[in-house]
């Protein structure tokens, strides 16, 4: 049974870090595509990042380009997404999304295509 605890959310001033973390247990993770995604108030689920765990290779959407980095340590089971220079249109609801099928990383932002999340962790940032 796969298992997806995120954590490090909170509430930051615009411009300030943020790193969230995303402990994953029940399976061996090499083969695994991991991502975050993240749903504002009325808003769609919206693709963040992802990360192809045995290759590390990521991807980032573009509106965080340059602001945020997701990771992986192997030895934790953990993923994680660093958060800079947080702005207000940030804030949301971060989710960390698990599929264990290779050909997901294809299809990568869209969320249907995960079949494991976690229980998600709030992220405000003010003005």
């Amino acid at each position: 049974q796969v298992q997806l605890v995120e954590s490090g959310g909170g509430l930051v001033q615009a411009g300030g870090s943020l790193r969230l973390s995303c402990a994953a247990s029940g399976r061996t993770f090499s083969g695994f595509v991991m991502a975050w995604f993240r749903q504002a108030p009325g808003k769609a689920r919206e693709f963040v990042a992802a990360l192809r765990w045995i290759s590390a290779i990521t991807v980032n959407t573009d509106f965080v380009q340059g602001r945020f980095t997701i990771s992986r340590d192997n030895a934790k089971n953990t993923v994680y997404l660093q958060m800079n220079s947080l702005k207000p249109e940030d804030t949301a609801v971060y989710y960390c999304a698990a599929d264990s099928r290779p050909a997901t990383w294809y299809s990568r932002t869209n969320p249907g295509n995960y079949d494991y999340w976690g229980q998600g962790t709030q992220v405000t940032v003010s003005s």
